[in-house]
């Protein structure tokens, strides 16, 4: 008798294990990494990319919408945004020294805040502590006509469309949030 139990824990054991191992290889919102590299500046940024499916994505606490404004996002899924930069960048009157940061949001209806925080721990699930929080910048969001199903963040370099700076581009369902830099 105390072998059967013994061999049902064994297995229960060796089930969750399994069942571990599938979860944390093939992750729901899969881990991404883009690069940006031009004219001395080398950025990457580390993010897991959350789909849409069928779910409000930003809005009201009161509507279940699943990123509620005026709330802490992580901005992705699982673990913090990290961003890496060999050199230093100037978002707006701040300069963001050479190094790996995290990098959280608080979505709104007509802008976000954009948090830069000097911890690189990755797991996402509290906000960064406050202490650490290097600068916070604010920009509009923007409504866009097509819905995009998977969360992207992506660069747009200062030498397309004329911009005077280059751009750290959000986004996810219908809304896209452009955070320029130098």
């Amino acid at each position: 008798m105390k072998k059967k139990i013994l061999y049902a824990l064994l297995g229960l054991v060796i089930i969750f294990v399994v069942y571990v191992t599938y979860t944390i290889s093939n992750p729901v919102s899969p881990l991404k990494t883009v690069s940006f590299n031009e004219d001395g500046q080398n950025i990457t940024i580390t993010y897991s990319a959350p789909f849409k499916n069928d779910r409000l994505i930003f809005g009201p606490e009161s509507e279940s919408a699943l990123v509620p404004f005026n709330k802490y996002w992580r901005t992705g899924a699982n673990r913090h945004t990290m961003i890496n930069t060999l050199s230093d960048l100037k978002f707006g009157n701040n300069v963001l020294s050479a190094g790996e940061y995290s990098m959280y949001t608080v979505p709104g209806e007509q802008s976000w805040d954009i948090t830069f925080n000097s911890t690189n721990e990755y797991f996402g699930i509290m906000q960064p502590d406050p202490e650490m929080d290097l600068f916070t910048m604010s920009v509009p969001s923007n409504s866009l006509s097509d819905s995009t199903e998977q969360f992207v963040i992506e660069f747009k370099s200062s030498s397309s469309d004329g911009l005077s700076s280059s751009a750290i581009i959000l986004r996810w369902d219908q809304t896209e949030v452009v955070i320029p830099f130098k």
